[in-house]
């Protein structure tokens, strides 16, 4: 397996909800395991494991540009900052996995913007999932005080999405 085969394999597990990927060819077997987050909101890059004497080398290569673990830290880091409160006002939630997305095209105006004030069925986002592009509409009537996803973001079931007050 080459290295660009291999660091494309490694993109597409640390930007999906795949923990775990195993694939095996004529030229050996690959396993990518991503690690779960440590006390940290970002995610880890994932790590490849049992691989041929060929792939390796290659991995280690790839390997080279991936951000140290949590535990090579400094033993005096301080502690995760505490839960950030719950917003004031209404959160409308994810309705599905998928990927968020504030305007109908890249091009394209968002929805809603900061203390846009927005009626019950006006449309605030897209999530994005198994390729069909569903418009999510406010349940609530209010103004726009937070948005809490990023544009192409990764999303989870009952994420909150926006604040409403």
């Amino acid at each position: 397996m080459d290295l660009r085969k291999l660091k494309t394999l490694i993109d597409l597990v640390s930007e999906s909800n795949v923990s775990e990927l195993e694939i095996t060819e004529a030229e050996g077997k690959v396993r990518i395991v991503k690690s779960p987050p440590v006390a940290a909101p970002l995610m880890q890059a994932p790590t490849a494991v049992a691989m041929p004497p060929a792939a390796q080398s290659a991995a280690a290569l790839v390997a080279a540009g991936v951000a140290q673990p949590a535990s090579a830290a400094a033993p005096d880091a301080p502690a995760a900052p505490a839960a950030p409160a719950a917003p004031k006002g209404q959160v409308l939630k994810s309705p599905m996995v998928g990927t968020f997305y504030r305007a109908a095209s890249p091009g394209a105006k968002p929805f809603v913007e900061l203390g846009q004030v927005v009626k019950v069925g006006d449309p605030v986002c897209i999530v994005e999932a198994m390729k069909i592009l569903n418009e999510i509409e406010a349940e609530h009537a209010g103004t726009v005080t937070q948005i809490l996803a990023e544009n192409g973001q990764a999303v989870e079931y009952g994420q909150p999405l926006f604040v409403l007050e």
